[in-house]
């Protein structure tokens, strides 16, 4: 049981880790990725790594303590439930904007500046978004002339295209950690219960005059 609470307990840890790794990570200039990931996506990712980082340590604090004092691990299952609650929220917000893709990356496609959508025209080779006259933006290489906007795809099936090959993997990994936080809680129930077990035999044993477990 010792071996399972803190198999899950550093499975936390990484698992916080890398969610501040990758919302930074995530941040660097790419016109594309910080189209699909908005600061606020980000900063929610921060914030659940934050979060995991926070409960590591509470735990660190709760499984130290003397077998009679439960209280931390308890704290610990509370923390462990915000946690659950938080990765739900998480995980189904991205979830929920992935149901409606083409109008919501419309809208963050319109809401780029010119240069950022000529970047992504010659990243994908289209011109304009759902038609050669929908946010279409004359530059570059793949819409150098009014003639070429007509020659090329629409840039709505590359960009949701990519959108789904990181917004997918990345719900599905966040309901995943749900899994480590529901793990880490049973057996934290487990060890609690199992405290208290051992005190409860360690007091007999004193009633009965004898030194150590029954």
């Amino acid at each position: 049981m010792s071996f399972w609470w803190f198999f899950f307990n550093v499975t936390l840890l990484a698992a916080g880790a890398v969610s501040v790794a990758f919302s930074i990570v995530w941040r660097r200039p790419d016109p594309l990725l910080n189209m699909i990931l908005s600061n606020m996506t980000l900063n929610l990712g921060s914030a659940l790594g934050v979060l995991f980082l926070v409960t590591w340590v509470i735990s660190i604090g709760a499984v130290i303590q003397r077998n009679h004092i439960t209280m931390g691990l308890v704290i610990l299952n509370w923390t462990l439930l915000i946690d659950m609650i938080y990765v739900l929220f998480l995980g189904s917000s991205i979830w929920f904007y992935t149901l409606h893709e083409l109008d919501n990356f419309h809208k963050a496609y319109a809401d780029q500046t010119p240069q950022t959508r000529i970047a992504i025209q010659d990243m994908f080779k289209c011109c304009g978004y759902f038609n050669s006259s929908d946010l279409v933006e004359i530059g570059g290489t793949a819409c150098s002339n009014a003639t070429s906007v007509f020659e090329t795809q629409f840039c709505w099936s590359p960009i949701t295209t990519a959108a789904d090959n990181t917004l997918n993997p990345l719900f599905s990994t966040t309901y995943g950690i749900m899994a480590i936080l529901g793990c880490l809680f049973l057996t934290s129930l487990c060890v609690i219960n199992e405290r208290k077990k051992e005190e409860r035999f360690k007091k007999i044993d004193i009633k009965r005059g004898g030194r150590g477990f029954v």
